[in-house]
Order: structure tokens, then sequence, then C-alpha cells
């Protein structure tokens, strides 16, 4: 059946389409689109190019055309742009956009189209160690047949050669008398000998005397036809020739010498075929070994790939499964090999790296991200060690919590203190300063310490106020009577800070006479209130609205300190 033109056209068409490469259109670089679209000119292009290369030459990276024609004011971005989704059918919006893709993507070939396919990497391996082991056997035994064929060719030659021998050897009296009886019964034999097909014994009037077959016996010797090269051995001549019956023969002739007389000639004729067939036979048995090694081989190269990649899956799982924050999970590879120990390292990792979270978290709740980050950067600084610096103390305790709490139950008291403590410490986070520690139902809170802030009296102030503030507003909605009842303490000065403890048990804490005072101001406040001593009053006096509070003894300290009421905070005026 004959296919329609029309058909054959539409068809031609499609798989041009499908394979071929794009049109001319889909190849113009940008240059020669904008000068085709009238955008820029031959001469802004040249400069252009120009521009491009020297900054690849001095900052050793590639700048795309479009950016070098904006920066020249050639073309507004938005100019090339339109060009370029215009001509092309896209949609870039920006010059950065990967053009190339996008329009291949548009309007390339449909083998561009195709996605790049993913190969997982067991299968890698398995192709890559199967392929070695394919062109290693494959070559091995195209090697080994060669060999063969070579020393079987110069075995049968050795045959033809040896029997060649004999019958010039023997022929010489027989030839000499004329005697073709014996002649015919030396060469009886040929037929039983493998790949010999012929032998004729020829005189020097090139009559066969001696023949395989009888029925050349008599008749004149026919020369050989269409001998392509001739080999000389010794007084051996061979040559290979196609023989009437279709077989590929190699002849062999030598001649029949008496007392340096030539009497004739012997020939030896040698089926190649036969070497064919006996190379064909040992052929067998060496590609059913070469198959049964490439199965084998591809087998355990699968395998093997599988047992390389299985481990590495497992570590990308793991990593993932890290990533997203599960440092409980653990790799189950039992190996004695690296990837073994690899296994135990990544699970090491992930404990670590759990402890760590643990401790971020734990510790975070008490200092503050700040505080916490400085520390994981260097956890081997100064603030580890001790040093004195500015700081400025809150302390933050509830009025008669004893009496308020000796008829409540154990686990009320917990709720109560618990949601306490949280609004305190949220508040003292927010304005930079840390939690050092809860003693009973006290707060010890920190400004200044670890890090400094140069305005860290004013966020201790600030920070008490807005406690105090939200501790009331709660205590109103909640019924919460322990959050109206909170006094707090404000003191500024030198401290000393550093890790101080034991083997057993080490914290990081302040020391110095202000932390005291902060005590004992904390003891003056009344229930909502905010004290604070002079030192913070005067950095803040003409910031902050008080009450000054009779001066008042405080252990520790001969003189009397003066006190202030804090009662609201407002800006420094210009």
């Amino acid at each position: 059946m004959r296919i329609p033109s029309f058909l054959t056209d539409d068809i031609s068409r499609l798989f041009k389409k499908l394979f071929h490469k794009s049109s001319n259109n889909y190849d113009l670089i940008l240059g020669q689109l904008l000068i085709k679209k009238n955008i820029v000119t031959n001469e802004q292009i040249e400069k252009a190019l120009k521009l491009q290369e020297e900054k690849l030459i001095n900052l050793g990276k590639a700048v795309k055309l479009g950016h070098i024609i904006v920066e020249l004011g050639f073309a507004s971005e938005s100019r090339i742009l339109g060009a370029i989704n215009e001509n092309y059918q896209i949609a870039a919006t920006s010059i950065d956009d990967d053009i190339y893709k996008l329009v291949k993507a548009k309007r390339g070939t449909f083998i561009e189209r195709l996605p790049t396919p993913s190969l997982p990497i067991w299968l890698k391996l398995s192709l890559v160690m199967i392929s070695i082991v394919m062109i290693t056997v494959v070559s091995i035994s195209f090697i080994t047949l060669n060999r063969q064929k070579r020393q079987l060719y110069e075995q049968i030659f050795r045959v033809g050669e040896a029997s060649l021998n004999y019958f010039a050897e023997s022929a010489r009296i027989p030839l000499l008398d004329n005697n073709i009886l014996q002649l015919n019964t030396l060469i009886k034999g040929v037929a039983e000998v493998d790949g010999l097909v012929y032998a004729a014994i020829i005189d020097r009037n090139n009559i066969v005397k001696a023949h395989s077959n009888l029925f050349e016996i008599g008749n004149l010797f026919e020369k050989f036809d269409k001998i392509k090269k001739v080999n000389i051995k010794d007084s051996v001549t061979y040559f290979d020739y196609k023989h009437a019956s279709g077989l590929k023969m190699l002849n062999l002739t030598r001649p029949v010498i008496f007392k340096g007389k030539v009497l004739g000639n012997v020939y030896v004729g040698v089926s190649v075929d036969f070497i064919e067939e006996m190379i064909n036979r040992e052929r067998l048995p060496i590609i059913l070994t070469t198959l049964i090694v490439l199965f084998c081989s591809i087998t355990v190269s699968v395998l093997l790939g599988i047992g390389f990649s299985r481990p590495v899956s497992k570590l990308v799982l793991a990593t993932q499964k890290i990533g997203e924050g599960d440092y409980n999970y653990k790799i189950d590879m039992k190996r004695n090999d690296e990837l073994g120990n690899l296994a135990l390292a990544f699970n090491q990792m992930s404990e670590d790296l759990m402890k760590k979270s643990l401790m971020q978290e734990s510790f975070g709740k008490y200092i503050g991200s700040e505080v916490l980050e400085m520390i994981l950067k260097n956890p081997e600084s100064q603030w580890l060690k001790g040093y004195k610096n500015e700081a400025t103390i809150v302390f933050t305790d509830i009025r008669g919590f004893m009496s308020s709490s000796a008829e409540k139950k154990p686990e009320e008291i917990v709720d109560k203190l618990n949601e306490y403590f949280r609004i305190v410490t949220e508040i003292v986070l927010d304005y930079g300063g840390y939690i050092d520690k809860f003693i009973g139902d006290a707060v010890l809170s920190v400004f200044g310490v670890p890090v400094f802030h140069n305005d860290h009296i004013a966020r201790a102030s600030r920070a008490a106020l807005e406690i105090q503030k939200k501790l009331l507003k709660i205590a109103d909605e909640s019924g919460n009577e322990l959050l109206s009842s909170v006094g707090i303490g404000i003191d500024t000065g030198l401290v000393i800070s550093g890790n101080i403890g034991s083997q057993v048990k080490m914290e990081y804490t302040v020391i110095g006479d202000c932390v005291n005072v902060a005590s004992r101001l904390n003891a003056l406040a009344g229930p909502g209130e905010v004290v604070v001593s002079s030192n913070v009053r005067n950095q803040l006096d003409d910031m902050i609205t008080y009450d000054a509070l009779l001066p008042q003894n405080i252990k520790g300290l001969k003189e009397k300190v003066e006190s202030f009421r804090l009662i609201s905070f407002r800006e420094k005026q210009a």
C-alpha cells in the first residue's frame, strides 16, 4: 500500500518539529535581536561587546550583554525584555532570568523540552561497573578467540607443511622412475588427515602423476586463478584462494628435488573453513563462559551498587531529618567499614546537636537569644571567666507570699507562681536583660551584662514599670492575687560577673553592692510599686517622674540610702 504524498509531507514536518534544531530566530543572539528590532545600532552593540570583554578581563566573570546595554544607556531594561518576550513568546521579568531556559521550554525541540533524567546512585554505580566488566570480559574474549584462531591456523599450517615435506621427500624416486602406482599410494591417506582436502604430485611437464582425486591423474595441472598474495617460507610457497567447491583453501607447494634437479612439485590443500569450524567450536564455550561471567558481574554490580547506595540514602534521609530539627533520628547501620563509621559519627553528631539544642532551648529561656547567641559563638570568651562592669539589678518579689499561700494547695501555688515568673521573664528578655536566678518567689534580673547596653538603666526601669502594669492587668482579669502583690527594687553600679561554683555545679551570676541594695529596696516597695536608688534617679532624673522616700538604713551599708518611688517613664525633652 502506497502512502499518499500529503501524509508523508505531514509526517516529515512532524519529525522535523520534534527532533530538528529550532529556527534561526531561536538562535539569534541578543545583539542581533536588538538590532533587528531597531532598539540599538551596530556601533552600540560593538561598543557594548567591547565593554563586556573588558569587564570579563577585569572582574574575572561574565556580565550579561543586557546589563552592559542598560549601563551604557543605549536601551532600558523594559525595552530589552519587551523585545525578547515578543520575539520568543516568553514571559521573562528580568534580564537576570535564564532566557535560554525560558526559550527552550517554550520553543525548543521535543528533545530539548524533555526533563533531564535523574538516575539513582545505585543505578549509576551499577552501570559504571557493568560497563567496565563488559568491556574487560569482551576484550579478553576477543583477544582469546583471535589468539586461538592464530594458533589453530599455525597448527593446520604445520600439519600441511609436514605432509607436504613428507610427500616431497618420498616422491623423488617414484617420480624419477615414473612409478605412478607408488606415487598414488603415497598420497592415498590424505583424506584421513583432518583439514587436508587434497594432495597432488606434478612432474616437471606439469602433468598430474598422483592426486587424491583419481580422475585428475594424467591431466594437465590447472594453474590457480585470482591469487592475491603469494607467501614463501623456506622452500614452501603458500597462498589463500577459493576452491571450485566454494571452500576457502590454503595451498602449500614445494618442489621435488633430486641431486639438484627439480623433478616436479607437490601440492597440498588445507581447508581454511575447517579452521573456521574449529574456531566456532571453540567460540561457543568461550561465549557461554563470557555470558555467565557477564551475568554474574551484572548481578554483583547491581548488588554492590544497591549495597553502596542504601547507606548513602539513609544518610541523606537522616540529614533531612536533622535539618527539620528531628535530632532524635538515628541511622540503623551495622557495617565494619567507612560507611559504618560515618553512620556512627552521624549518630554522635545528632546526639550532640540534640544536647546543644536542649541547652540552647533551656538556657535561652533564662538569658535571652542575644546573650545565648554571643555565648554559642564564643564559649571561651571573657564573660565565663569573670569581669567587672556596670550593670543594673532588678529585684522582684511578692509581698506576703507565705501568708497568702499557707492555705492554698501546692498545685495552685505552683500554677500562680509560674504565671508570675512567665510574665516577669518575658518582659525582662524583651528589654534586653536576663534572668539571673529565681529565689523562692523572688526574681533577680540583670541588665548590662553579659551583653552591655549604654541605656541599661533605662531598659531596666522601663521593664520594671511594664512588669507592674502587666501584672496588675492580668491580676484583675484572672483573679491571681499574687500578681497584684509584687514589689520591685532597682539599683545600678559596678558588679563582678562570671561563672561561679564548683566542679559539681556552676552558674553564671553577678556579685556587688548594688545587688544587695536592689534586694533591700525591693523590701521597701509595696504591692505594685517600683523603688529605685539615687544612682538610678540621678541617671534618669529628667526622664522619669518619682516620689522621694525617707532615707533608709540598709544592712551592710553605714550611711542611709536614698530611695525613690518610680511613678512613670517619659521621654527626654529636646
